[in-house]
């Protein structure tokens, strides 16, 4: 995807009435669009792909219209003109393949796709229900396409934030001996999570949303007490999550939120690990409507053709699951 950037002079407008009281218009956009968008003054500048830009151009003269108009524009009208100029975008960027239904999400990348079949199945039940687990052996993509969908969601103003967290266990490595503060000593646990978003998201986009708090990423421990309404959760690494923090997690859902728990219970790093939440659930909830498990097995790996082959070798191993 080639980047592209677009100055935009906004003549003779209105800016509180076209921004929206706080810039809330211009968040609306930039949680629907990968494009950065960065006013100063009367003039905007975009950063993006080139169809975005050709999009998000196309919305705010459609705003100023009916701010000219009507003396008045609401989310009601933004959110309006974002739909019929998104829909048209993405019919001219589908140039006929008809694929588009299969993409996920367009990051700064390109579009991510589901590429097995139990990818599709993965994203199919995501959409359908509330909270999935997604379990299987690394390389699956069970993180990186929890992060396009979470995106996605945003992107589509289903939901309003997202919320990444890991379980901080240590696994040969001890906290207390890595440098740093608190923040500096758990970024490595972290780490995982903010590499997807580097990939789908530019640089300067994700820092806006980090800032914002449009997206949070914390570890597990700090979810304790937070109701979390109106977001995406994703929990990775949840094979290291106890009992105790697994029940922790899932009550902490509010209104209008949708989870996402991935793991492997092949590599767990408790010292008991019959103590691992994921393992339990797996007993506990697989009755109840809204939840649904998606497995993943080496067959689904979608990294290095290595990858499958060690997985494969290790599980003929009886010596070691970690």
């Amino acid at each position: 995807m080639d980047f592209h950037e677009k100055k935009i002079k906004l003549e003779d407008a209105d800016l509180l009435a076209l921004f929206g009281s706080g810039d809330e218009f211009l968040h609306v956009l930039e949680n629907r669009f990968s494009a950065t968008i960065i006013a100063r003054g009367d003039t905007l500048t975009l950063k993006g792909d080139s169809y975005e830009l050709k999009a998000i151009e196309q919305i705010f003269k459609e705003m100023q219209y009916i701010l000219t108009r009507t003396g008045n524009l609401t989310r009601d009208d933004v959110d309006t003109v974002i739909n019929l100029i998104d829909v048209r975008a993405a019919r001219e960027q589908q140039n006929g393949s008809g694929a588009i239904d299969s993409v996920v999400f367009h990051g700064a990348r390109g579009g991510i796709k589901p590429r097995t079949p139990k990818q599709y199945e993965y994203i199919r039940k995501v959409d359908k229900n509330d909270l999935v687990f997604a379990i299987g052996p690394a390389g699956t993509g069970k993180t990186f396409l929890a992060v396009a969908m979470a995106l996605a969601s945003l992107r589509s103003n289903e939901t309003g934030r997202i919320i990444l967290s890991r379980p901080a266990v240590e696994a040969g490595e001890s906290l207390g001996f890595l440098p740093g503060d608190l923040r500096e000593k758990i970024d490595p646990y972290l780490r995982p999570l903010t590499d997807s978003l580097h990939f789908m998201l530019s640089a300067d986009k994700m820092k806006s949303m980090l800032e914002k708090e449009i997206i949070e990423i914390i570890p597990l421990a700090y979810m304790r007490g937070r109701t979390l309404n109106n977001s995406f959760v994703i929990l990775d690494e949840a094979q290291n999550a106890t009992n105790i923090q697994m029940k922790m997690f899932l009550t902490r859902l509010g209104e209008n939120s949708k989870a996402i728990v991935t793991g492997d219970i092949t590599q767990i790093d408790l010292p008991d690990k019959n103590n691992s939440g994921l393992i339990q659930v797996q007993s506990i909830l697989k009755e109840i409507d809204g939840i649904e498990f998606v497995y993943f097995s080496r067959n689904d790996v979608v990294r290095h053709r290595l990858v499958a082959e060690i997985i494969k070798a290790y599980e003929g191993n009886n010596h070691d699951n970690g």
